[in-house]
């Protein structure tokens, strides 16, 4: 369910800023056994920022929210970064493009002003940032080191890949030993199936008051209004005061997350296979270093995505306030997976059929379901002249807004007082879902696969 702050839609064309609603969260566990797929993998980074209030609560929520489960978690040891370091020089900014002129610098400087910098005004600078940091920490190199298990002595093995892929670790390797790397189908498989779907997504936080935001936003609007006819100036006036009691209750978590996917063709392959890879037992000092050195392993920066939650404390006396806040703080960061997920084709997960007849699936509201997205049902196979592993679709479905599971994070606990009145509605003699139906069918079974169109 959505919570939208009318001051901030109403204000938003004038400043440029763009505050998303909303949030989701992890699955509860099973106790069927697991539908075995290829997954995509997945490492997350948090970017430290500046002081803000319950920083260390909004922190500590982020390291402890159960890891998405639609991914392979593939964690390398870079996993908090300080972002301050990186920020661009206004030399950076003005070669970037960044750098606002005019009437869009002095709104955003004196927002950030008036907001004690709470509002980031060089929010266009990150995606920039954010390439310095995925370069300067090598995260490409390190993500490949964990998918062929690189050892202090520099060596690898196809273990990691064996398991994720259901290949034949013993005979991926041989295959690389004979120099055959170029021409082997598991080999060119496991790199388009597998390793070409890393992904890492960096995500910055903060917690935030709403009133001097609203109050900031209110007195730049005001300027605006000042241009208007003077008979229209005080009704536009007593429109952004009533806006303003609205809006500035509460706190809110805003969370931002850029996306990128490790690059990986059949070139960066030949060169890591032919120049690069050592199994134990030869040892060359040489491609040890040159692995360290290189920078043929790079990522892709895909987009990203932002998202904010109204908080209050209207349920203090279930919960404290730092079990609201961590609540509010995991469900957001949830919601802007799911908002990556809808935006970017290539970080579409996609998720096993778990019954065929109705068809059903362990994804729900964390996934940002409403009711009525349509997927298409894909049947893995292996194309016999290649080798490689290609997905048919044989037919589409529709979620069943009567019938959507609510997986999010403390399913049932709301927060805030809008979450808390719009959960009512008797629904306590219905049955608790474990999984969302879909309607529509055909020969489709559990196993198969489900892909989000739009």
């Amino acid at each position: 369910m959505k919570q939208t702050n009318k001051l901030t839609i109403a204000l938003s064309l004038f400043l440029g800023l763009s505050f998303g609603a909303n949030a989701q969260a992890p699955a509860t566990t099973d106790q069927h056994p697991e539908l075995k797929y290829r997954r995509s993998s997945l490492h997350l980074i948090l970017l430290e920022s500046e002081d803000f209030p319950r920083k260390e609560t909004v922190i500590k929520a982020y390291h402890e929210a159960p890891f998405p489960d639609k991914y392979n978690n593939h964690s390398i040891d870079v996993s908090t970064v300080n972002a301050s370091p990186y920020a661009l020089t206004e030399a950076e900014k003005v070669t970037a493009g960044t750098k606002k002129s005019g009437m869009a610098n002095l709104g955003a400087n004196m927002l950030s002003g008036a907001t004690a910098g709470i509002v980031d005004k060089d929010a266009a600078d990150m995606p920039i940032v954010t390439d310095k940091i995925v370069k300067d920490k090598k995260i490409a190199n390190l993500l490949v080191a964990k998918w062929f298990n690189r050892q202090p002595d520099g060596s690898f093995d196809m273990k990691l890949v064996g398991e994720r892929g259901s290949y034949n670790a013993t005979e991926m390797q041989a295959n690389i030993a004979k120099g055959s790397a170029r021409g082997t189908a598991s080999l060119s498989d496991a790199g388009e199936e597998l390793i070409g779907n890393t992904f890492v997504v960096l995500t910055k936080l903060k917690f935030i008051s709403n009133e001097p935001i609203a109050a900031a936003i209110r007195e730049l609007a005001k300027l605006k209004a000042n241009s208007l006819p003077a008979l229209f100036q005080p009704a536009a006036y007593k429109v952004l005061d009533i806006a303003y009691n609205k809006a500035k209750e509460g706190y809110s978590v805003w969370t931002t997350s850029y996306l990128y996917r490790l690059k990986w063709n059949d070139s960066t392959a030949a060169i890591f296979y032919n120049d690069l890879w050592m199994e134990k037992g030869k040892i060359d000092k040489k491609k040890k270093e040159a692995f360290d050195k290189t920078d043929l392993f790079q990522m892709e920066y895909i987009g990203s995505e932002k998202s904010s939650s109204l908080v209050t404390f209207s349920l203090k006396e279930t919960r404290t306030e730092d079990q609201i806040v961590e609540l509010a703080t995991v469900r957001n960061v949830e919601h802007v997976f799911a908002k990556l997920q809808k935006a970017y084709e290539v970080f579409k997960p996609k998720t096993p059929i778990y019954s065929g007849e109705p068809v059903t699936a362990k994804i729900g509201m964390k996934e940002g379901l409403e009711g009525g997205e349509k997927f298409e049902v894909l049947e893995q196979t292996v194309d016999p002249k290649t080798g490689l592993t290609t997905y048919v679709k044989k037919g589409t479905v529709t979620v069943d807004k009567k019938k959507i599971w609510d997986n999010r994070f403390n399913a049932g606990e709301e927060v805030s007082e809008k979450d808390n009145k719009d959960k009512d509605k008797d629904k306590k003699d219905e049955p608790v879902l474990d999984r969302t139906y879909f309607k529509g069918g055909g020969k489709f079974y559990a196993g198969m696969l489900l892909r989000q169109i739009k």
